[in-house]
């Protein structure tokens, strides 16, 4: 990866020099081939006020050239806040590339495979289950699961298959509905 630095209407101390290149090693963790950055650092007065620009060209193999402008008040607050937006940039880059799409039923049915059988593999699978909540209870059992547990509240069935909830009170005494 070249590097290449330029100050326009401002000095680049080594100081600046070494922050600007740290920065851009932080641009290496997303294993995209970067061929080169080029980073041009100036000073602008505007309505009477001094401000740093600084301007990112990040030149990727077989891709788009990436160029991030940030203006700030600080030189090295600008440098931080291009090098969030290049790494912003490159992450969403690199998640295009390496995402995993699942395979759907065209990709199968142009490899020519049983559409069928493929397409019962990716179903889920509903396996029914009884549950003890539809069980016919007695109140009585009812409340003493309901003491023991700690719970608010039971719902279960009665013995006559109606839906009831058996609930503890504000003032320590139950309720059924």
């Amino acid at each position: 990866m070249n590097i290449s630095m330029t100050g326009r209407n401002i000095e680049l101390t080594d100081a600046i020099k070494e922050h600007i290149a740290s920065s851009i090693d932080t641009l290496k963790k997303f294993n995209l081939d970067i061929i080169s950055v080029n980073v041009v650092a100036s000073s602008q007065t505007k309505k009477g006020k001094e401000h740093a620009v600084v301007e990112f060209v990040i030149n990727l193999a077989h891709k788009n050239t990436i160029v991030i402008n940030q203006h700030d008040v600080d030189l090295y607050v600008a440098i931080d806040l291009a090098t969030e937006r290049a790494q912003k940039a490159l992450r969403r880059l690199h998640d295009k590339v390496t995402d995993h799409q699942k395979v759907g039923l065209n990709e199968i049915k142009a490899e020519n495979v049983d559409v069928k059988a493929e397409a019962e593999k990716m179903e889920d699978e509903i396996i029914p289950v009884e549950l003890n909540l539809y069980k016919p209870r007695e109140v009585e059992d009812v409340l003493e699961d309901l003491k023991e547990s700690g719970k608010m509240f039971e719902i279960f069935l009665d013995n006559e298959n109606k839906t009831r909830v058996l609930y503890k009170r504000n003032d320590g005494k139950f309720g059924l509905y």
